[in-house]
């Protein structure tokens, strides 16, 4: 996710490494031999967030699109281009039968728009975690194994961390019950910075709460750009998805701000054995061409890791 999507919605003792999936995805899915890379690739809705803010798409036919547009069989949702239908037992039912019908695996519904999670004004942190409890039902319906959410508040550091722990580890007990993942995407503010967003998911100490680390989403507002790389390596022991973020590309198909070859050796060395998520947030090419080109460059670097 990015900046773009913060302007729209107007807001800025864990598991070992390579234990990263609950047990709703088999891990088995993602075992490598030589034919067979590390690694599954899926698609971020948010690749496609101009033709849903649009109408031209709408979130009931994102599955089908991935699976016949692009290849991709499993998907992430972002809740605000369904935000009203979270308790729409219906509407949900429809997409999750429209997923079967094309072969489709829901894997995340990213969560924005629904408080503070590290608010460090008691009641409405609590609000916050409340407000998120219809996504985990949401998502446990749709066959997903996590919510992604955001760690966000106002406040020094350390005051912001101290409620971010209070606010994740109370949503996570609730996920916990639904065989549900709470993770953390680096996303602003001071998520953006791989040693404290660590240092707050080590400090929830619950196997369900972990991290969707994001390549490109490592900016501090006013401050010098936190190393990307050195905050995946941070944020990937935690890991139960990855984001590859693409924010341009030049004309022979490289990200042009993320090398991924070092970038996914990093993913590679963690013990990381899941999904990782095209995202594609760039105007050169069109969305569907942004996506192609994603999924074909994580692809060239999937090949050249297997030799």
């Amino acid at each position: 996710m990015t900046s773009t999507r913060r302007d729209f919605l107007k807001h800025a003792g864990l598991i070992a490494a390579g234990t990263t999936l609950s047990s709703s995805v088999p891990a088995s899915l993602f075992a490598e031999t030589a034919d067979k890379p590390f690694f599954k690739i899926s698609l971020a809705e948010w690749s496609l967030h101009r033709s849903l803010n649009s109408g031209q798409l709408s979130n009931l036919d994102f599955p089908a699109k991935a699976k016949r547009d692009f290849g991709i069989d499993a998907v992430e949702y972002v809740n605000v281009f369904f935000a009203d239908k979270a308790n729409d037992k219906g509407y949900l039912k429809e997409l999750k039968k429209r997923c079967e019908d094309n072969g489709v695996r829901s894997l995340i519904i990213m969560v924005d728009g629904e408080g503070e999670l590290a608010n460090t004004d008691t009641s409405l942190r609590n609000k916050s975690v409340e407000n998120h409890y219809k996504w985990v039902d949401a998502a446990k319906f749709l066959g997903c194994h996590s919510i992604r959410v955001n760690c966000a508040g106002q406040g020094s550091p350390e005051s912001v961390s101290l409620a971010g722990i209070d606010g994740l580890r109370k949503l996570s007990e609730y996920g916990k019950q639904a065989n549900m993942n709470v993770i953390v995407e680096n996303h602003g503010g001071y998520s953006s910075n791989g040693q404290w967003l660590s240092g707050v998911i080590r400090s929830v100490g619950m196997p369900n709460c972990g991290t969707l680390p994001d390549f490109g989403n490592f900016s501090r507002g006013s401050d010098p750009w936190y190393d990307r790389y050195k905050g995946i390596e941070e944020l990937m022991p935690f890991a139960k998805g990855v984001s590859a973020k693409v924010f341009d590309m030049d004309a022979d198909g490289n990200c042009v701000e993320t090398d991924f070859v070092k970038m996914m050796k990093i993913v590679k060395a963690s013990g990381y054995r899941g999904y990782v998520g095209v995202e594609y947030d760039a105007s050169r090419f069109s969305e569907d061409e942004g996506i192609r080109r994603t999924k074909l460059l994580l692809e060239k670097v999937a090949a050249s890791m297997m030799d």
